[in-house]
């Protein structure tokens, strides 16, 4: 009963191995030229202005909120567009009833100003 499992065994211990190997060979052989620009905290070609604790703006997490409604959509429209024809009627309702709540997401998110930025 155990051999079953053996393959699945050969392969995490593969994948491990490949996991530590890989990055310690990059350190190891990679070229070691520090550069101030590289050794700062960051590089975005300015200096940090303010605290990093400061609190985001509402508008950020409306336009994340915005991104996953349309993701899940297209997650969810691909695979069902596939198999259209052998859901029928229940599918195509179905997908109405889900597109309705993600118009509502959207509304909500239009009145909340997300797609309006000052």
């Amino acid at each position: 009963m155990l051999e079953n499992y053996v393959p699945i065994l050969i392969f995490m211990i593969i994948g491990v191995l490949l996991g530590i190997i890989a990055p310690t060979l990059g350190y190891l052989l990679g070229p070691k030229r520090p550069n101030p620009a590289k050794l700062s905290s960051y590089e975005c070609g300015f200096d940090t202005f303010s605290d990093a604790r400061m609190p985001f703006d509402v508008r950020f997490y409306l336009v994340a909120i915005l991104f996953i409604i349309f993701d899940l959509e297209t997650a969810f429209l691909v695979p069902w567009a596939v198999v259209f024809r052998q859901l029928g009627w229940f599918g195509i309702g179905v997908m109405g009833l889900f597109l309705g709540i993600l118009v509502v997401g959207f509304i909500y998110e239009w009145k909340k100003g997300a797609l309006e930025w000052e």
